[in-house]
């Protein structure tokens, strides 16, 4: 019976292969896939003529500076304070722009803190700027905690880097 059943089954393999794997039509297939291209499917046509806005250091707009933080602190360094009144300048500068304070956290700790975390930074940021004169109309803030690290190593460089506030231009 065992020796029936090992000498039945590659057989059995080989059929279910070759009746799954079956002769498709290519050809019915393309023919499916094609898309009509139409004008309305196409929209508007947008101007280039805007000046693009790069990202300068982390992933804050060319012309602001993020702000770091301490392990485990919302609390604006320091030798941050300067980085905050060259934000509040630009922005104060550009006033048809919004700017969005998007706080970051390193991956240590849980990710429930690490989004309360951020959102402390985003919303001290706002704080401070607020403070120095920018209409907090023109500011809004989010947290991604750790979700948006920018270097992945473990060690205390990468995580510097990660404890940040970013400002970017929204429009």
């Amino acid at each position: 019976m065992v020796k029936r059943a090992k000498m039945l089954l590659p057989a059995l393999l080989c059929i279910s292969i070759l009746s799954l794997s079956g002769c498709g039509s290519k050809k019915e297939t393309d023919a499916a896939m094609q898309v009509e291209a139409t004008p309305e499917a196409i929209g508007a046509v947008e101007s280039l003529d805007s000046k693009p806005l790069g990202i300068s250091e982390g992933r804050t707009t060319e012309g602001m500076l993020p702000v770091y933080y301490d392990f485990d602190s919302s609390d604006i360094r320091k030798d941050q304070v300067s980085r905050v009144e060259v934000n509040a300048d630009f922005i104060n500068n550009n006033p048809n722009y919004e700017i969005r304070i998007e706080g970051n956290c390193d991956p240590r700790g849980t990710n429930e803190y690490n989004m309360a975390l951020g959102e402390r930074r985003a919303l001290s940021a706002k704080k401070y700027l607020v403070n120095l004169g920018v209409s907090e109309a023109k500011l809004s803030t989010v947290s991604f905690g750790e979700e948006r690290i920018l270097l992945h190593g473990q060690d205390e460089l990468s995580w510097a880097q990660n404890r940040r506030a970013d400002f970017v231009v929204v429009q």
